[in-house]
Parts: C-alpha cells; sequence; structure tokens
C-alpha cells in the first residue's frame, strides 16, 4: 500500500491499514489497554529506551492511534504526527516544548482564543508574547524579534476568516530563523496544505471536521520528524494530554465520511452565503465565497475548497438584538465548537465584553455561523426568521 500514489480519500480510507492483521476486518480494532508486556525483560529495557517507536504504555504510543497518526500525517505532507486528547493539547505541548525563558512568540491576526490566552499565560515563565493585527503578511517583519521563536497565524482566521499570504510568512520566519506554525481545522487537510508552502507546524482541533459527530475531542500536531518526536518527548509525555484508542478509532470513522460531508456542507454554505448577502440586516459576510481583490486572490492560491464556517456582521451592535437573531433560531443551536452533524450559532458580543472585542479587533454585531449537515433550505428559512426579528 505504502507505494501506491493514494489521494486524499483513498488515504482516509484505506491507507495504513491492513486488515489481514486483523482477521479481514474492515475497520481496524480498538486495541483498548493500558500497556504492552514483554517475554524478557531485555525486550522492555529496549522498548523503554525507544518508546517512539515501541508499544510499551499507551500514553505514548498505541496501535490503532498509529494508523490515525499515519493518516494525518499524509494528508498534510508531513513526515509524522501526533494526536493529543484535545486541539488545546496539541497547541500547548507544541509551544511548551518549543518556547523556553527569554523567547517570543509572534501571535498574527486572530487566533484560537484559548491558545491567545496560553501564549500570553506564558508570560509568567518569562516567554514574551506580542499580538498584532495585520491586512497584508509582510506587515509583520517589524514586530519580529531577535529573540522570536514562533511565529503563529490561521488562514482563515478565527471570527473574521481573514486570510494571508503563507509563504510570505514563511520567508519572513526563515530570514529571522523563526519556525512559522498554523491551525489548519477550518481547511482541514482536504482542502489546504500548509506545509506545501513552507510552513513548519500544522496544528489541528480533531473535534471538529475530522471527528465530524460531535462526539469526540482530539487535536493533532504534524511537522517534521525531529520536530515532532521533540514535541512527543517533552509536551506530549510530560503534559499527560493523551488521546484514548476508542478517541482514535472514531476519529479514523470521521475520516471516512470527511470528504463527502464537506462536499455536502459546501454547497450548503454556497446557498446560505447567497441569501445572507442579500439580507438587510446583515452587514457583511465573512467568508471566502464573499472575498473579493487581494483576498480572492489569497483564497484561490491556498484553498482548494471552502467549509461551512462562517461569520456575519449585523447592522447592528446592540446586544440585546444580537442575542434576540441567536434565540429566535430554531434549527441553529446556540454552542461553541464546530465541524459536527449540527449547525450553531454563537454571537461574539456577551454584553460585558466590549474591551476582549476591541482588543481581538471584532465587531459588536459578529455572529458566528457553522453549517451542519441539515438542509441548505431549512438553514435559509431559519437564518431569514431570526434576521427578521431584527429587521427596521
Amino acid at each position: 500500500m505504502a507505494g501506491k500514489n493514494w489521494n486524499d480519500a483513498a488515504i482516509c480510507q484505506h491507507y495504513f491499514e491492513d486488515n489481514k492483521q486483523y482477521y479481514g476486518a474492515v475497520t481496524p480494532p480498538i486495541v483498548q489497554t493500558t500497556l504492552f508486556t514483554f517475554d524478557t525483560f531485555d525486550e522492555f529495557v529496549n522498548a523503554s529506551n525507544h518508546e517512539r517507536e515501541n508499544h510499551l504504555y499507551c500514553r505514548g504510543v498505541n496501535p490503532t492511534t498509529e494508523i490515525l497518526e499515519k493518516k494525518l500525517a499524509m494528508l498534510e505532507g508531513g513526515e509524522q504526527a501526533k494526536v493529543f486528547g484535545s486541539g488545546m493539547g496539541a497547541i500547548s505541548a507544541t509551544l511548551f516544548t518549543l518556547l523556553k525563558a527569554g523567547d517570543h512568540i509572534l501571535l498574527v491576526n486572530n487566533v484560537y482564543g484559548p491558545a491567545t490566552i496560553y501564549s500570553k499565560t506564558l508570560e509568567k515563565f518569562h516567554v514574551e508574547c506580542t499580538n498584532v493585527f495585520v491586512e497584508e503578511a509582510e506587515e509583520i517583519e517589524p514586530y519580529v524579534r531577535p529573540n522570536t521563536k514562533v511565529i503563529y497565524y490561521e488562514s482563515p482566521s478565527t471570527q473574521m476568516m481573514y486570510l494571508l499570504d503563507v509563504e510570505k510568512i514563511v520567508e519572513i520566519a526563515r530570514r529571522h530563523h523563526a519556525l512559522t506554525m498554523t491551525d489548519n481545522t477550518w481547511s482541514t487537510p482536504l482542502y489546504q496544505k500548509p506545509l506545501k508552502y513552507g510552513v513548519d507546524i500544522v496544528v489541528h482541533s480533531c473535534t471538529k471536521y475530522i471527528g465530524g459527530h460531535s462526539d469526540v475531542m482530539a487535536g493533532a500536531v504534524i511537522s517534521r520528524r525531529e520536530i515532532v518526536d521533540k514535541i512527543f518527548e517533552i509536551g506530549h509525555q510530560f503534559q499527560g494530554a493523551a488521546i484514548g484508542p476508542f478517541e482514535s478509532w472514531l476519529l479514523i470513522r470521521g475520516l471516512r465520511s470527511l470528504e463527502a460531508r464537506l462536499e455536502h456542507q459546501a454547497r450548503t454554505v454556497e446557498k446560505v452565503v447567497g441569501m445572507l448577502k442579500e439580507h438587510p440586516m446583515v452587514k457583511q459576510v465573512n467568508h471566502p465565497l464573499c472575498f473579493s481583490g487581494r483576498q480572492k486572490e489569497l483564497a484561490d492560491k491556498y484553498l482548494t475548497g471552502y467549509t461551512s464556517l462562517l461569520s456575519i456582521e449585523l447592522d447592528t451592535t446592540a446586544y440585546e438584538e444580537v442575542k434576540k437573531v441567536a434565540d429566535a433560531c430554531e434549527i441553529f443551536q446556540i454552542g461553541v465548537s464546530w465541524g459536527g452533524f449540527e449547525s450553531l450559532i454563537l454571537p461574539q458580543n456577551h454584553g460585558d465584553n466590549e474591551e476582549y472585542l476591541n482588543q481581538a479587533h471584532i465587531p459588536a454585531g459578529l455572529i458566528r455561523l457553522y453549517l451542519g449537515m441539515e438542509s441548505a433550505e431549512d438553514l435559509i428559512q431559519d437564518l431569514n426568521q431570526a434576521l427578521d426579528k431584527i429587521r427596521k
């Protein structure tokens, strides 16, 4: 199998699976154990000295999880992947491993909220953190310091879906001997491959599209072998954000339907965005389908498809009206996360977080929408009636 030129769909379905090893079963087994035993003590000692390559203890390596990690690494075009018990587990383990006292991390535009908070929390360990907001990637260079070790960005960005020139960020980082790190959860490995453009590290919240059913929490980091091995040795082993074999099996299941789910949601988002653009109470729709000019150029260059997370800016900033739209929805449910079967709505204005919205450059009338697996017609009708509640 490894010698064949598989496309992404085949990797999701079959790659690194050999059902001859498990009785002809079409799905790999869940190796539900905490540890592995050995015939001799010498074998145990050898495995202990090379835990990354051996089955010793399931906080480290598990056969079910290995299949998942190999699939994710190949989908992203990376040498190696490590899966964690949550997206933040992957992010925090990576930063914990790569940064030390005296280093600097540069966050570009809107990065996942908890990841931003974690990065700033590292300041108590004397790791400096700067969050800059730019329109063009070239604008980050003045903020890169001699001690900048990681440049961390999302493209499309959290909340605003803003795109950056990835190759330009990589160029700047290499000139200053810094690593580049990006969260590719929005695009999935099927619609964007940052490592192809020179990015050093890709992280995912596998809880979202890769899991696809809102029933498993997980995260992943994909990079060169030496970087992932270091993250395994330090951040993974010592921070304890290990994933269980059953959760890994659920993610393998999620990969089976990933392409089909994304294709369905791509058709849905095109119809829903068309309606939102015409509604009088929607000031702006933030999604690549609506981009023009430079943003459209970047979308065409880096994205091979569009997923179904977007945001809208209402023609009002009043908390009561923003809240009224969310409360009026009948199909859209109010909740965090996204990427599952259910459609979700989440205003960013909480009525008491004006300072945060200003710091994050998020308009007070912004509402994040996730379009799940329901029919586009039902979602359009639901959003229409909710938005009509505040129609002037």
